[in-house]
């Protein structure tokens, strides 16, 4: 997110009906919700969760247990079930 001051892409009109209703603080406009991107989607971060998951629900059908999984892969025993579980 970047800082935009507003006298440089606003009609003058609409910055004078903001204006009514906000004056000299930072205000946030989110983007249409057509134009948002999930999170991790850029960085990839989605994609690297979702090979993890498969991952240990693979190890997990061929008989790793909930407790080896949480150890090995540093979470917890619920979050482990969460992952494997989840339809």
């Amino acid at each position: 997110m970047r800082y935009v001051n507003a006298h440089e892409v606003l009609p003058e009109e609409l910055l004078m009906e903001i204006q009514k209703y906000v004056q000299g603080d930072l205000i946030y406009i989110p983007k249409t919700q057509k134009e948002r991107i999930q999170w991790g989607a850029l960085s990839g971060e989605r994609q690297r969760l979702q090979k993890r998951n498969e991952q240990i629900k693979r190890h997990y059908q061929n008989g790793v247990t909930l407790g080896q999984l949480a150890e090995q892969y540093h979470l917890s025993i619920e979050t482990i079930k969460k992952i494997i579980y989840k339809k």
